[in-house]
């Protein structure tokens, strides 16, 4: 899954995950019965982790390039160097 799948997938977790509590609510509401209400949620977790949960071909629209092995060994990494800012600093504090 790309990134734009993953971005796709969480907007579309929450739009259903919203969605089926709102119809539950309403259903629940209407028949005056709340374990109709939790059914119908239940359903409605279920449809959500069957729409995202899976890596569907609509997920990777937009696959990363990676590079070849000889392309990467003549880019190194770059290197980490210490911030000046945490070198030579003591921690100061009262001693008794």
């Amino acid at each position: 899954m790309d990134w734009q799948g993953q971005k796709l997938a969480e907007m579309l977790m929450q739009l259903l995950l919203v969605a089926s509590a709102v119809a539950a609510f309403v259903v629940g509401y209407a028949m005056a019965d709340f374990q109709l209400m939790l059914l119908v949620y239940a359903g409605g977790v279920v449809l959500t982790a069957l729409v995202t949960v899976p890596n569907w071909p609509f997920f990777n629209r937009h696959p990363l390039k990676w590079l070849d092995a000889a392309e990467a060994d003549r880019h190194p990494r770059p290197q980490v160097s210490a911030t000046p800012s945490t070198v030579g600093k003591k921690k100061t504090g009262k001693n008794k």
